[in-house]
C-alpha cells in the first residue's frame, strides 16, 4: 500500500494493484473564493499549489468522492477527469449530481462494495457538531480491505464521535487517514478533527499508523501542522502520527 498525500483531503491510494483518487480538489492556487464567515477572508482557495501535475494525479483506476463540498470535488476535477472514469459517490443524490457533470460510470458506495477484488466499505461521518450539521450535510468515509494488504480507514470530513469509534472497533484498521485541520466557521465549532479528536483516534487505535491530512490548504483551517506535531510529542503519539506535507508518500507493507 502507498498513500500519496496531494493537498487538503486529496490523496492517491495504491492498494492491491489498483490506484484510487480520493476527494480531488485540483484547482490552481487562489482560483476559488474563501469560505465565508471564517478566518482569512483575504486569501482565496486553495491556499497552496498542487505538488505534482494533474495528469499524474488523475492516472488512477477509480475515484472516491466522500461528499461534494468544493474542497473535495471541484470544477477543475470535473474538467480534468475522463468522463468514463469509475467514480464512487456516497449516496444517490451525489451520484446524480456527478452524472449531471457528464460522468457515465458512477456507483453509489455501499457497505459491501467490491472493486476488482478490493472491499470498499462505506462508513458514516459527522461533519461537525450541533446546529452546523444542518449546513454541512451528509459525508462518508471508506474502509479498504484485501487479503494482501493492511486494512485502511479513510475517515473523511468527520469529527470524533461514536461511529468513528465503532468503525475502529469493528474493522481494526492498521492505517487511518484523518482530516485534521480543525476547520471552522466563526460560529459552529469544528467541522473536522482537531488535535483532541486525533488524540481520541490514537487512544482507540494505539497500534495503528495515523496520517493527518486536510491541513493549511483552505482559508478556514484552524490547526497548523506545527501545532499538531507539538501536541503529538506532548501526548507521546509521535511514533504513530504522521503529520503530512503536501506531496508526501508513505509505503506500508
Amino acid at each position: 500500500m502507498k498513500i500519496n498525500t496531494i493537498r487538503n483531503a486529496t490523496i492517491v491510494v495504491e492498494y492491491a494493484d489498483k490506484k484510487f483518487l480520493i476527494d480531488p480538489m485540483l484547482a490552481p492556487k487562489g482560483a476559488d473564493p474563501p469560505f465565508p464567515n471564517s478566518p482569512r477572508q483575504d486569501q482565496h482557495n486553495p491556499l497552496v499549489s498542487l505538488p505534482t501535475s494533474i495528469e499524474e494525479i488523475i492516472n488512477v483506476d477509480a475515484v472516491i468522492v466522500t461528499h461534494l463540498h468544493y474542497d473535495h470535488w471541484d470544477e477543475a476535477a470535473k474538467d480534468a477527469l475522463p468522463k468514463d472514469m469509475k467514480i464512487f459517490a456516497q449516496n444517490e443524490e451525489d451520484a446524480i449530481e456527478i452524472q449531471s457533470a457528464g460522468f457515465q460510470n458512477v456507483e453509489v458506495l455501499q457497505e459491501d462494495t467490491v472493486f476488482d477484488d478490493i472491499k470498499l466499505i462505506k462508513t458514516k461521518g459527522q461533519h461537525g457538531r450541533g446546529e452546523i450539521l444542518k449546513l454541512t450535510g451528509l459525508v462518508c468515509g471508506v474502509v479498504f480491505k484485501h487479503q494482501t494488504e493492511k486494512t485502511l480507514y479513510v475517515a473523511g470530513d468527520t469529527v470524533w464521535y461514536e461511529d468513528v469509534q465503532e468503525v475502529i472497533d469493528t474493522h481494526k484498521p492498521e492505517i487511518i487517514v484523518v482530516n485534521a485541520g480543525d476547520n471552522q466557521f466563526f460560529e459552529g465549532g469544528s467541522l473536522v478533527m482537531g488535535k483532541d479528536d486525533v488524540f481520541e483516534v490514537y487512544k482507540a487505535a494505539p497500534a495503528s499508523k495515523i496520517i493527518a491530512v486536510h491541513m493549511e490548504a483552505v482559508n478556514h483551517w484552524g490547526l497548523s501542522r506545527e501545532e499538531l506535531k507539538q501536541f503529538s510529542k506532548d501526548k507521546e503519539m509521535s511514533p504513530n502520527l504522521l503529520v503530512t506535507d503536501d506531496g508526501n508518500c508513505y509505503t506500508f507493507k
